[in-house]
């Protein structure tokens, strides 16, 4: 059993968030960022975010636009989550609560 004090905040290896939950949001707080930096932020491979985003983008989650050389990401903040326990909410609400953007600034989208 561990035992904390008020103060403290027992370390695990374990996170509220999975890795999909994680990209997410690094997506939404730099939609312009590169998928080496996604990775490197979040603590898995850039193979694991490509994957990842891959994932995000066919479900609709996130929209990638071509912008040159790079890739420009926006959040579909308008989805529900997709587990039955939290299907009643939607992706927009936990992308606000951890400081992200659900659009993409200026041609992109509705933020400027």
């Amino acid at each position: 059993m561990m035992v904390v004090t008020s103060n403290e905040i027992p370390t695990s290896r374990w996170t509220f968030l999975t890795n999909h939950g994680h990209v997410l949001i690094a997506i939404a707080r730099d939609p312009g960022a590169r998928l080496r930096d996604v990775a490197e932020r979040v603590g898995i491979t850039e193979r694991a975010v490509q994957g990842i985003v891959s994932d995000l983008v066919d479900t609709g989650y996130v929209e990638r636009i071509r912008v040159g050389r790079r890739n420009q990401y926006s959040v579909r903040d308008n989805l529900p989550f997709r587990h039955p326990l939290e299907q009643d909410y939607m992706v927009g609400e936990l992308v606000r609560m951890l400081g992200g953007s659900t659009s993409l600034p200026g041609p992109f989208g509705g933020a400027t």
